[in-house]
Parts: C-alpha cells; sequence; structure tokens
C-alpha cells in the first residue's frame, strides 16, 4: 500500500476538519448531553433540574413496562435481522443465474430501500389493516383472523414484515456483489467432483460469502434497533398492550410524549451501551469465524 506524504502538517486536519466538526455537532454533543440528562431530573419544559444520581437507572431497572421493552426488542431485531438476510440471499442467489435480465430484476428489487420508513409503515398498515387490508381478506379465506390491533403476535409479525421489507433490498445488492466475486472455476472444479448444488452452496457459496453476511448482519441490527422508529409508529404505535415498544420507541415517547426528560436520556444512554456491546461482540468473537 502506497502511504500519502504531506509536505505540510496542517493540511492532512484541514481537511479531516469538516467530518470532525459534523461527528463532533451530531454524534458526540448529543451522546454527551444524553449522559449528562441521565443524572438529572428536569421539569416538562427544562427549565429546572436536580442532580438525582443513578435514581433515573434504578427506576428504570424496577420498570416492568421497560423490561418488557427489552424482550420485545431483542425478538424484533432478531427476526428482523433473519429475515432481511434470509429472503435476501435467497433472490441474490435467483438473479446471479439470470445473466441477460439480472440488471432488469435488480434495478426493480433495489426500489424499496429508497421508501422512507414512515412510509413504509404506512403502505404496510393499510395492506394490514383489519378493516380495509387486502391481507386479512386473505387470510381470514384459509381460516385465520388476522388482527394485528388487539393480538400481539400480529403486531409483531406486522413490524417486523415491514422493517425487514426496505432492508431486504440493501442486502440484496451485497449479496449480488459477492456472488459475482465468486470465481466461476471453483464451481466447475466441484462439479467435476461430482458436488450437488446444495454441497456446492454450503461448501463455496457459504464461506466465501461469510465477509458480506458478517457485514450485514451488523448494520441490519442496528438498524433494528435504532432506524425503525417510523415503522412502529406508523404501524402500531407501540400497541397492542406494549407488545410492539422497543426501546427505541420508548425513547422517543417518554421523552416527548411523556416529558420524562431524565428517564428518556437514561434510556438512550443504555441503548447506545448496548449497541456498543454488540458491536464488541460481533467483531472480538464472530469475526473469527469469517473468512477473508
Amino acid at each position: 500500500m502506497k502511504r500519502a506524504l504531506f509536505g505540510n502538517r496542517l493540511l492532512p486536519w484541514l481537511l479531516l476538519a469538516p467530518q470532525l466538526a459534523v461527528t463532533l455537532i451530531f454524534f458526540i454533543w448529543p451522546a454527551a448531553q444524553a449522559v449528562r440528562q441521565s443524572f438529572l431530573r428536569e421539569d416538562a419544559f427544562g427549565l429546572n433540574s436536580s442532580f438525582v444520581g443513578l435514581a433515573n437507572y434504578t427506576a428504570l431497572a424496577r420498570s416492568p413496562e421497560y423490561l418488557n421493552s427489552f424482550k420485545a426488542t431483542a425478538i424484533f431485531a432478531v427476526s428482523t435481522t433473519m429475515l432481511s438476510l434470509v429472503v435476501a440471499l435467497v433472490m441474490a442467489l435467483a438473479v446471479d443465474r439470470l445473466i441477460r435480465s439480472g440488471r432488469f430484476y435488480t434495478t426493480l428489487l433495489i426500489w424499496p430501500y429508497a421508501v422512507a420508513p414512515a412510509v413504509a409503515g404506512i403502505l404496510w398498515w393499510f395492506i394490514f389493516n383489519p378493516t380495509v387490508g387486502i391481507l386479512p381478506y386473505v387470510l381470514k379465506g384459509v381460516g385465520y383472523d388476522w388482527n394485528h390491533l388487539s393480538r400481539p403476535r400480529d403486531a409483531m409479525i406486522l413490524i417486523v414484515l415491514a422493517s425487514a421489507w426496505s432492508r431486504i433490498s440493501y442486502s440484496f445488492l451485497f449479496f449480488v456483489a459477492g456472488l459475482q466475486s465468486i470465481p466461476q472455476s471453483l464451481y466447475e472444479a466441484a462439479a467435476i467432483d461430482r458436488a450437488g448444488p446444495l454441497k456446492r452452496f454450503v461448501t463455496i457459496t457459504l464461506p466465501l460469502l461469510s465477509p458480506t453476511t458478517f457485514f450485514l448482519m451488523v448494520v441490519n441490527i442496528v438498524y433494528a434497533m435504532f432506524e425503525t422508529f417510523g415503522v412502529i409508529d406508523a404501524t402500531t404505535e407501540g400497541g397492542p398492550a406494549q407488545s410492539t415498544n422497543i426501546l427505541v420507541y420508548k425513547v422517543w415517547f417518554d421523552g416527548f410524549i411523556g416529558q420524562n426528560l431524565g428517564s428518556s436520556a437514561a434510556q438512550s444512554v443504555i441503548l447506545m451501551l448496548i449497541v456498543i456491546v454488540l458491536t464488541v461482540i460481533q467483531f472480538r468473537w464472530i469475526e473469527k469465524r469469517v473468512a477473508y
């Protein structure tokens, strides 16, 4: 690798200054403010505050609603990540076989990624609406009475489908690129050794796609825990009975609706620590199983 040399020592810092300013203003400063507010108790308008130490954290530890949000978040994040990865891989394998029309199908499949989360949530809300939706009508025909407004399991399925739908396109692009980078000579050599399609997929495709899969798993978990507020708000609003009130939605609800700023700040700090711990675990232990 060729090393870049700068004659002026100030020039590298000037080139990095815009990115450092954006990181400081939009990431470091809000995170520091959240940590500070998590130790305070403020009024609804933020005019008066008092230091309460770890009181906001201990109140969360004793709250059944907050513990239920942990369970809902774990189910939601794992389900969304697994569904988006599996469907994206199946689609990528199908498109990879289409040589002439591959670009056409690729263009069609990446469109959902351009849809905003709130718009995607409204779209799926209409599709699964018990009164006007088409899918509840179809499901009722096969004997299943769908109602995500009163049934927690249906509500969880709805937000998982709505959230995974837009991420399938993102994962699909990376899987297609990964499949096209695998040398065809490996498949030809395996075919000569009489290896079937399933064995070639397990022994060649999956190991060589492991870096791509590892990267997508990390970004999809982060997406499920941080960027799905719009989907939740447009579809279930955390209900019914708090069954879809995941951590990121509860942070917003307690802070902006409940005006409990100290508790909301403590929840955001906990959520930030969870994502940091998950990322460290993934890169320190799971990455060792990835073959680059």
